[in-house]
């Protein structure tokens, strides 16, 4: 989280630094030096940020970051008042012959003294970076292993696993979507083609590929099958021993030895050697990068024997991607309607029941409870199985509900829902990262006017000036993507088929709020006011704050953002 706020202040320090040569007139080294010590600090954030992510920093790391990052939202303050300051003394300009002389000798005065103190701040922020970057090599601070992983991370269990797993009586509303893809699989044109599953975490992509996969029509109709768990860190040359391996064993034969020495030409000449005369079907489960497709395209073959792949992502990109070379089916996943939902939720809560039926106290409430997972399999799934353990005690029903969004960062049986929901936004580049979590200014349920959106991402310096397209225009290239990440959900669209509004799934949200812990952000609705000690980065005020404290000197509030004037309160403003 660090890492958004150090590259954000960057941003800016390099626009400046273009548009400004005169800046602070001395102050210009001072800037050139925080922008260099941030180049380094930032390098060294990307895999603090992950691995906090990964919930395996040291506290010593976690306090690191938080210093960082409250230093960058010093800069960012210094910056805007210096950019506030030019504002005001060029809006003075041009008032008739003598009054102009006046109010430029007036402004000039107020320039030096203001210049000076901006000036000042700045070569204290200086020598503040430096000790962040001493107090990380003082204290040891380090990110070990190739590609940001370390031996810890081989031993921690991957939450997305047991997808793979799911017992039937798990399953609702899939016999269709299984049915079309085994008939997909088995039938049609005889060129290769891809299908793709595509759709938000937790939605249901491996399991349904899972079952299509384990089809007694699909395993009698190929050859050879292999299933690979990709992920956003693999390995091209292991990718493709694995893939190798497992078309091997699917037809109980032992892979040559040599493929563990093979590298990846050698791979890709055995695979398409050994795939020559066979009809395969192999599956990619959660393809993350669009140039996946670059790595394997070769390795399967066209051999014009109805020959079929599988990908499940989250990414539309990442599906369309395949176009280029192969035939594809995008296959599109959605939320379970209310009545499925409700009959998941059933199964699961009330497995040992024989008949898996609610009882008439408990059907508001978990009518209720299943409308805020938004039809998420997954994380109906795991709700059910922590409610199996309380019975059907009335009063514990009302305290997981009541106590809904807090559950899914402290209890056990939901935390990975958290996690598998964290894994797309972990994958975002840092420009979107912010952006995205914007959303989280929004209150739940809240339908989006996107120009309004594009309006305030601009405000807040995430959009990124681009040659021949307003700021507008790049945002809505920002939404787009996060539309195609499944990040965002389309509410409506305009004539022209541009998104007019969008939201966020409640759970989705969950994961941004939990986000803004850590940015030291704030929102009325789901925290009393009470605490709020001028820390915070932005406020976001929609419902009425009961005993809002008096104004404080020290605030660092960044942006405010209110949905009713009459909830402003006159001590914060």
């Amino acid at each position: 989280m660090a890492e958004l706020a150090a590259c954000l202040v960057k941003d800016k320090l390099t626009s400046l630094l273009c548009e400004d040569l005169e800046l602070l007139r001395g102050g210009h080294e001072e800037v050139e030096d925080i922008k260099v010590e941030l180049d380094f600090i930032t390098c060294f954030l990307k895999e603090a940020d992950a691995r906090a992510a990964r919930d395996q920093d040291s506290d010593s790391i976690i306090t690191w970051v938080k210093l960082v990052r409250e230093t960058a939202f010093r800069i960012e303050d210094a910056l805007d008042d210096y950019i506030l300051h030019l504002h005001v003394v060029n809006s003075h300009e041009h008032h008739g012959f003598i009054k102009a002389h006046l109010c430029k000798l007036a402004c000039f005065l107020k320039s030096m003294k203001k210049r000076h103190e901006i000036a000042s701040e700045l070569r204290d922020i200086v020598r503040s970076v430096r000790g962040i970057g001493q107090k990380r090599k003082r204290y040891g601070l380090k990110i070990t292993e190739t590609n940001g992983s370390s031996s810890t991370d081989v031993a921690r269990r991957d939450p997305r696993v047991g997808l793979q797993f799911v017992q039937d009586d798990e399953l609702v509303g899939i016999d269709s979507s299984r049915n079309e893809l085994v008939r997909r699989l088995v039938s049609g044109p005889s060129v290769r083609t891809v299908v793709s599953l595509v759709g938000m975490g937790g939605i249901g992509k491996t399991t349904l590929a899972r079952k299509v996969y384990e089809n007694q029509t699909v395993i009698q109709h190929f050859d050879c099958h292999a299933w690979v768990t990709v992920s956003q860190s693999f390995q091209v040359e292991e990718l493709l021993r694995t893939l190798l391996r497992r078309f091997y064993e699917a037809r109980k034969e032992s892979p040559p030895d040599a493929i563990s020495r093979m590298h990846e030409e050698e791979l890709i000449s055995k695979s398409r050697e050994y795939l020559q005369d066979k009809r395969y079907v192999a599956v990619f489960d959660d393809v993350w990068n669009q140039d996946f497709w670059h790595s394997i395209e070769h390795v399967l073959l066209d051999n014009n024997k109805g020959c079929r792949i599988i990908i499940t992502t989250r990414n539309a990109k990442v599906a369309e991607f395949c176009k280029k070379s192969s035939l594809i089916y995008v296959h599109g996943l959605k939320p379970l309607p209310l009545e499925l939902a409700q009959e998941l939720l059933y199964r699961t809560a009330f497995r040992f029941d024989p008949g898996k039926q609610c009882p008439p106290e408990l059907k508001d409430l978990s009518l209720d409870i299943v409308r805020r997972c938004e039809g998420l399999p997954l994380a109906i799934v795991a709700i059910g199985g922590l409610l199996s353990t309380k019975g059907k005690d009335v009063l514990q029903w009302e305290s997981l509900h009541n106590s809904f969004g807090a559950e899914f960062d402290s209890n056990p049986h939901l935390t990975d829902i958290k996690k598998i929901l964290s894994f797309s936004y972990l994958d975002l580049p840092y420009h979107l990262k912010s952006c995205f979590l914007y959303f989280g200014m929004f209150p739940e349920d809240y339908s989006i006017s996107c120009g309004r959106l594009f309006r305030l991402w601009a405000a807040a310096g995430f959009v990124k000036q681009k040659q021949y397209a307003t700021l507008e225009e790049v945002a809505g290239e920002y939404l787009i993507e996060l539309v195609h990440r499944s990040l965002v959900q389309v509410e409506s669209i305009d004539s022209m088929g541009r998104v007019r509004e969008c939201r966020v799934h409640d759970l989705m949200r969950e994961v941004i709020l939990s986000k803004w812990e850590e940015l030291n952000l704030i929102q009325t609705s789901v925290r009393n006011l009470e605490s709020f000690k001028g820390k915070a980065r932005h406020l976001s005020l929609y419902d009425r704050p009961n005993n809002f404290p008096g104004s404080s000197s020290k605030s660092q509030a960044h942006s405010i953002i209110a949905f009713e004037a009459a909830d402003v309160p006159e001590s914060l403003l």
